[in-house]
């Protein structure tokens, strides 16, 4: 609506629209895209040395006239961001004053200092034109009377107006709700989604469990008196097994919907075929080592997995330049017959949340998926690790519904899972889980979901996330 206001936002709304509307329906060849990205990453090195004080001195040495190829050993001479960069330089980061930006966002700050992340017009007609195209692929399977339940972390992020004004592009309508906010609550939540009727629902796979535990406890039942039809998580981690969870204990359909962050907005999204897909439009994407920082090369499935750095391919409040993500990714190449032409994304996790279990290094993702890929219908879950006469062991947390209606939990199977990829036991705890496992969105997904009983030094994440709990309204 507001670019009837300003027509020169109007034109580019117009021109972004179009292109990732050829895009996704397979008209770029790979040398446009290719030339597209060499054109953006060019424009936004020269942007940000221009209008961001930080760029100004981090970029001095680096020519965008130069850049001729975006080959590895070129890029190689472009010094990457860190998020350690973003915490000490603040607001020097931005390319654009506050007063040029449309909304004001920040990081959560529950690890560190919270960092600003304004959105102009310009970063959302961008990021949002990308997601309208997308979901389009997906919410045009459940049709057109649709009422959206949007259930983001607090009120200074991104999740509401993002996937709101994404909703209205589509012509859903939507309801707004916050159950962690005292005004709202579960309560007012689950009685909004079911008197509605909801038929959608945007959340982190935790809220989405949180909300059916709710429900249960309420004397409802997710399957029988609500009707949602498709759920849309991120915020979390979430492996293929515990989404199929979270469809089962909603009777939905449920996708890994986005993998964004505050400071780098859309970083991949899903398509109708439940792949999450990158945005080459939006973003370029590498994959380096996260101790070398050399280029990973693909393996001979065309898959290259390590480090995701990523440079923003619009100019903006705040578009970053080999943006270190911190995140371990397994970066697909793009295949024919898939909903959409673009390379797809496996978030694994953060790099820093590899794990060594029994010997054996393993991802966040992989270890989820390895416990996960049995068990249906609960509620929640966490991993515990000790460390028994000197061997690891891991030990299963599940809460399951009070009739245990649906549940299935193979534990011969499970054990055998973990003992041919770890070499380690695996035991079996039922029960009601503290509310710590909600905090995934807000600190991390380790201090969310595992409690490692090995080490002696304090972990401040998972005492983060547990001062995150105690202070939210149950």
């Amino acid at each position: 609506m507001f670019t009837v206001f300003n027509e020169e936002l109007a034109q580019l709304a117009r021109e972004i629209r179009d292109r990732h509307q050829a895009f996704t329906a397979g008209r770029w060849t790979d040398a446009a895209l290719a030339d597209h990205q060499l054109q953006e990453f060019r424009r936004t090195v020269a942007y940000v040395k221009e209008k961001s004080p930080f760029y100004a001195r981090h970029l001095a040495s680096v020519d965008p006239g130069a850049l001729t190829s975006l080959a590895p050993e070129h890029l190689a001479s472009v010094p990457f961001t860190t998020k350690d960069d973003l915490r000490r330089e603040f607001e020097n980061v931005l390319s654009l004053p506050l007063s040029k930006a449309w909304i004001f966002y920040e990081t959560t700050g529950t690890t560190g200092r919270s960092t600003p992340c304004p959105r102009s017009n310009t970063d959302s007609l961008h990021n949002n034109t990308a997601l309208t195209v997308y979901y389009d692929t997906i919410f045009r399977q459940f049709g057109d009377e649709q009422v959206i339940g949007v259930s983001g972390p607090t009120e200074l992020h991104a999740f509401g107006d993002t996937f709101g004004d994404v909703c209205r592009n589509l012509g859903h309508a939507v309801a707004k709700m916050w159950p962690h906010s005292p005004m709202v609550g579960y309560d007012r939540a689950l009685e909004t989604l079911r008197v509605l009727p909801a038929t959608g629902l945007f959340s982190t796979p935790g809220m989405a469990l949180s909300l059916a535990k709710k429900a249960y406890a309420a004397g409802l039942h997710p399957r029988r008196d609500f009707r949602l039809d498709v759920v849309m998580c991120t915020g979390e981690l979430a492996s293929r097994s515990l989404l199929e969870n979270i469809g089962e204990v909603w009777g939905a359909k449920v996708y890994n919907a986005l993998y964004a962050s505050q400071e780098a907005s859309v970083m991949g999204a899903a398509g109708a075929d439940g792949a999450l897909y990158t945005a080459p439009l939006l973003n370029l994407y590498e994959v380096i080592d996260p101790d070398t920082t050399r280029a990973v090369e693909p393996g001979p499935d065309g898959v290259r997995t390590g480090e995701l750095v990523v440079t923003s391919l619009y100019q903006g409040s705040k578009p970053l330049v080999r943006y270190r993500t911190g995140d371990l990714v397994r970066l697909g190449p793009a295949a024919a017959g898939r909903t959409l032409p673009a390379p797809t994304l496996e978030v694994l996790g953060r790099t820093r949340d590899t794990l060594s279990i029994g010997g054996e290094r393993i991802s966040g993702y992989d270890l989820e998926e390895l416990l996960l890929t049995h068990p249906r219908g609960y509620l929640d879950y966490q991993i515990v690790i000790d460390a028994v006469d000197g061997q690891d062991e891991l030990t299963l947390h599940l809460e399951t519904p009070p009739d245990d209606e649906g549940v299935r939990i193979d534990e011969a199977a499970i054990a055998r899972a973990v003992r041919e990829r770890l070499g380690v036991q695996v035991r079996f705890a039922y029960g009601p889980l503290g509310s710590v496992t909600t905090t995934g969105a807000m600190v991390s997904w380790k201090a969310a979901r595992v409690e490692d009983r090995r080490g002696s030094a304090p972990d401040e994440e998972r005492a983060a996330a547990l001062a995150v709990a105690g202070g939210r309204a149950q």
